[in-house]
């Protein structure tokens, strides 16, 4: 029963506040190795895989249907990797892999541990807003980041593989798809976002450290893009599953 209700049994709603990622791009051999088989990286110019820090103030988080005052609010981190998956139809999705996912609410770890597979661990989460500039740390997690919201024109990252933003915005998230897999019983859960209003604003970074990413000791990774999105309605469905192979 309890292997069953980490399948995302059921739809669930909330709003975005907001979300801010930092995507970084990484050569495909990299990553190869932190994916299941079931999975392909999604990969740039076939040579730059993703993997990408989503950081969400989450609002009236709730099983679809249950009224608003029944939600919460959680601020959640999650790091993800930028993947495709041929489903049983022959269908290529784009999606994501969780590697790890954090929050600031003993609450949401306990419950998501029980009803997703994202690997949910409790941190202390710490933001500062003051005019355009956005600030977000935790000790424990030892993570921190600095972000200008400029209304004047953004560079790329120095180091990013793309031309442009409408190249970057193909690698902003969130994608259509969130995959889990199972390995015993070769099953591969994936779980649809739905959302609306979606309007990925360029960031200009000031500075940012994630000990996460430092301890996947990863070379020649190198940040691609930053975006931010406020104010989006946001559901998840019901998790379906099919066997792979």
């Amino acid at each position: 029963m309890f292997k069953i209700l980490k399948n995302h049994p059921f739809s669930v709603e909330t709003f975005f506040e907001s979300s801010i990622v930092f995507t970084f791009s990484v050569p495909k051999e990299q990553l190869e190795n932190l994916i299941p088989d079931c999975l392909e990286l999604d990969l740039f110019q076939d040579k730059w895989a993703f993997i990408a820090v989503a950081m969400v103030q989450t609002k009236k988080l709730r099983p679809k249907g249950f009224p608003k005052f029944m939600g919460n609010d959680f601020f959640l981190i999650g790091y993800r990797v930028f993947v495709r998956y041929t489903n049983s139809k022959g269908k290529r999705l784009r999606g994501l892999y969780i590697l790890k996912s954090e929050t600031n609410s003993k609450k949401m770890t306990f419950r998501g541990n029980v009803f997703t597979h994202y690997k949910y661990t409790t941190t202390d989460i710490c933001t500062n807003n003051e005019k355009n500039i956005i600030e977000i740390f935790s000790k424990k997690s030892n993570f921190n980041i600095k972000v200008n919201k400029t209304d004047k024109e953004v560079e790329l990252p120095k180091d990013s593989p793309f031309l442009n933003w409408k190249e970057a915005r193909r690698f902003a998230g969130p994608l259509p798809f969130t995959f889990t897999y199972n390995k015993e019983t070769k099953e591969v859960l994936i779980i649809e976002g739905v959302r609306t209003n979606w309007k990925p604003k360029p960031l200009k970074v000031e500075s940012y450290h994630f000990d996460f990413l430092d301890n996947l000791q990863l070379q020649n990774c190198v940040l691609a893009n930053s975006f931010i999105i406020e104010n989006v309605p946001y559901k998840w469905k019901k998790g379906k599953i099919e066997l792979w192979k």
